[in-house]
């Protein structure tokens, strides 16, 4: 059996943790089949948006604490734990959490740019109660996409949120009472229908921007964005706004 399985559907790939018996932990075979689908949806031209999602009902409960104590490290060099914290994929990433996203699942949703989750979810990085740390990004990750405080309060009690709470504090951009997947694909299929140029702009500006000065981002914005205004997609856009009719994206 496959540690993940993935699926094109409309140009998004679908990238499923598989690995139920063991609530999606992740182990090395997991990582690097990740890495994989992860190489594969940069590579591929008709491929535009990513969605990582677990078996089982499941997103993910973090690493295989019994591979880990035979040695077995869940992460590749460049790329992270599982295969993705510390390298994300250039194109959007859609996390769609059922169940639990704890530990290192929790820090993958965080390495992800969109999130829908099942309101019945519960998220955390309960490492202090283990002696240990969130170490695979959690620990600088959550305190950009939250309040500072809430993030020190979930790092060092360790305790769980709901999927409302995560919802409230800006963690998750949609919930569904549905399965995740369904509403993730609502998601995908918002953001595919845009030009693909423009899309990978906005990403990596939002991505990049983080680490500008003020006196340096019109000069960055503009080494990010110049080329999409002279774009056949952008004048393509224009034309079909003013014909009122749907845009045929070339990506170019």
């Amino acid at each position: 059996m496959s540690e993940v399985l993935t699926e094109v559907r409309d140009g998004v790939l679908i990238i499923t943790l598989n690995r139920p018996e063991a609530k999606n932990a992740a182990n090395r075979a997991l990582a690097e089949g990740v890495a994989a689908a992860l190489d594969t949806l940069d590579g591929a031209d008709t491929l535009r948006v990513g969605i990582i999602t677990g078996a089982g009902g499941t997103f993910c409960s973090g690493m295989d604490l019994k591979a880990f104590l035979q040695g077995e490290l869940p992460s590749i060099k460049g790329r992270g734990f599982a295969g993705l914290t510390e390298a994300p994929p250039k194109k959007p990433l859609i996390a769609a959490v059922d169940g639990y996203a704890l530990a290192g699942g929790f820090e993958i949703m965080l390495a992800c740019d969109l999130v829908v989750a099942n309101a019945q979810a519960k998220f955390g990085i309960p490492e202090a109660k283990r002696g240990l740390a969130a170490a695979a990004g959690g620990l600088v990750r959550l305190p950009r996409q939250i309040s500072p405080r809430l993030a020190m309060e979930l790092a060092l009690t360790g305790d769980f949120i709901t999927a409302q709470r995560a919802y409230e504090i800006g963690l998750i951009n949609r919930l569904t009472d549905g399965v995740a997947l369904d509403g993730a694909l609502e998601l995908a299929a918002s953001i595919t229908a845009n030009g693909p140029l423009a899309v990978a702009a906005s990403k990596r500006v939002i991505v990049e921007s983080r680490d500008w000065s003020e006196s340096d981002m019109w000069k960055k914005q503009t080494e990010a964005l110049g080329t999409l205004f002279m774009s056949e997609d952008a004048r393509e856009g224009a034309a079909a706004f003013a014909q009122k009719r749907k845009p045929e994206w070339k990506g170019r």
